[in-house]
């Protein structure tokens, strides 16, 4: 399976960089996975930020499922479900302030991680992390219980 992971800013913290890389590496051995690095923009209204970094999104997306608070829930076994019969997926988690409504609107679906708010950042480790767990669930191994 080929997964491809698009978000926008650098993971600065360090705690979350070695959690990150860890899940990458987890994931490895069960999918050709890619995470391309959206430059965050700066200085910029906060508009005129996401409609740039929407334009890049968009651009070096094809059918992407977007992760956004206002998203589908799912548990970990319903997620895992999405997996069902893919060889390809495309995922892409916004920037400090979300994405623009270009990206939302070309989305192929949106999901939600939680009903919660949590940093992009921290976001992107809860997803690796439940990215693995679906995988682990989908070839029936045991790290979900």
């Amino acid at each position: 399976m080929r997964i491809r992971i698009l978000w926008v800013g650098k993971t600065r913290e360090r705690y979350l960089s070695e959690g990150i890389e860890h899940y990458l590496k987890r994931l490895r051995p069960m999918a050709d996975i890619s995470v391309v690095e959206i430059k965050e923009e700066k200085g910029k209204s906060v508009e005129s930020s996401l409609s740039a970094e929407g334009r890049k999104i968009v651009k070096q997306a094809d059918s992407y499922i977007l992760l956004d608070q206002r998203g589908r829930e799912f548990t970990s076994v319903e997620f895992a479900g999405l997996f069902k019969d893919r060889t390809k997926m495309e995922f892409v988690i916004g920037g400090p302030y979300g994405v623009s409504d270009e990206v939302r609107d070309n989305a192929a679906d949106i999901i939600a991680l939680s009903k919660m708010t949590f940093t992009h950042e921290m976001a992107r480790l809860i997803f690796l992390e439940q990215l693995y767990r679906s995988l682990m669930i989908r070839e029936g191994r045991g790290y979900h219980h």
